[in-house]
């Protein structure tokens, strides 16, 4: 048995978290050998509820679990954790425009990237809470004693559902769909790339045969999917959205498979021209020692490259209006 991990997650009394935390303490996440300290941060208005989702964990007897700490102050939940799951933010409210969204948003992650630095040394965080890429930016810029390749904003939720679109439409299983990439933001801007995804060993293009499909339905349903799920259920993506972080989670435990790779929001390094300073969606590849990296020389055509400035300019625009918030 392993020495017990610290793992942090905020807006732990939410939808998606409710979502997350009874499968990462139950072994699912970092293994049945993995003993675990969960570090619960929430508003306090919510520590109520949250003392039910503590209460929900006693309640399941977890082997694994070994502690539980509820609080309200960012520096006391991460205080030691290997592990941030950054889940909370605040929602657009009514009359609320994006840069109202990220400004208020900016101001909380300002505070949690500065508390992170009391983490474990070899802290790991995704970032899950929408804008999730500027909050990813505002976090890891306010982190300074933390490597910034230690930072990830989740796309994984947009590359599953890319993965899940493209194994409908060539009726497979969606393992024999690899090779798939979100680029840019995790907004209706994203482009999902079929033109280096893979069905079953051959292009994606040729297993569907469908290149209108693949340019218009494809695409819009997966920068899309989010407002459909809320026009259908009301809400917006929780139990998706929590398995995309366990997803990503499980990724940069493990070695990517030979000749895959998985996408995921990082800070650019100016690879395929996206500017440097934004954190933006790539294809990622994950080693045994879970160091990453960018995949390299993808084809991208005239078609790729504009749907991708296009989400370029967005996060370059949002980087913009809280420029005030990066140090």
């Amino acid at each position: 048995m392993n020495a017990p991990m610290r793992v942090a997650i905020t807006g732990a009394a939410g939808q998606i978290a409710y979502n997350l935390i009874f499968r990462v303490a139950s072994g699912e996440v970092f293994g049945d050998d993995q003993p675990l300290y969960l570090h619960l941060l929430e508003i306090p208005a919510a520590m109520k509820a949250l003392d039910g989702v503590a209460m929900e964990l006693d309640d399941c007897a977890y082997s694994l679990l070994k502690g539980v700490t509820l609080s309200d102050k960012a520096e006391e939940a991460f205080d030691g954790v290997s592990w941030a799951l950054l889940v909370g933010s605040k929602p657009r409210g009514p009359g609320m425009e994006r840069k109202d969204l990220l400004t208020e948003n900016g101001k909380i992650f300002v505070g949690q990237g500065k508390a992170l630095q009391r983490a474990d040394s070899q802290l790991r965080v995704l970032v899950v809470g929408n804008p999730v890429n500027t909050n990813c930016l505002i976090a890891l810029s306010n982190a300074r004693s933390i490597p910034a390749g230690r930072f990830h904003a989740m796309t994984r939720l947009d590359h599953n559902r890319a993965r899940a679109q493209l194994a409908a439409k060539a009726g497979v299983g969606v393992d024999a769909v690899s090779n798939v990439t979100i680029w840019g933001n995790h907004s209706a801007t994203q482009f999902p790339d079929f033109l280096n995804a893979r069905i079953a060993g051959r292009s994606a293009a040729e297993a569907i045969g469908d290149r209108a499909w693949l340019e218009g339905d494809f695409i819009a349903t997966v920068q899309k999917r989010g407002a459909a799920v809320i026009e259908a259920r009301g809400l917006s993506s929780a139990a998706s959205a929590a398995n995309a972080a366990i997803d990503h989670v499980r990724s940069m435990l493990y070695s990517t498979p030979e000749g895959d790779w998985t996408s995921s929001a990082v800070l650019s390094d100016g690879s395929y021209g996206i500017p440097e300073g934004i954190v933006s969606s790539f294809p990622i590849r994950i080693h045994d020692n879970g160091a990453w990296e960018i995949v390299q020389d993808l084809e991208i055509n005239e078609f790729s490259r504009q749907r991708i400035e296009v989400s370029v300019k967005e996060l370059q625009e949002e980087r913009a209006v809280v420029e005030s918030l990066l140090p």
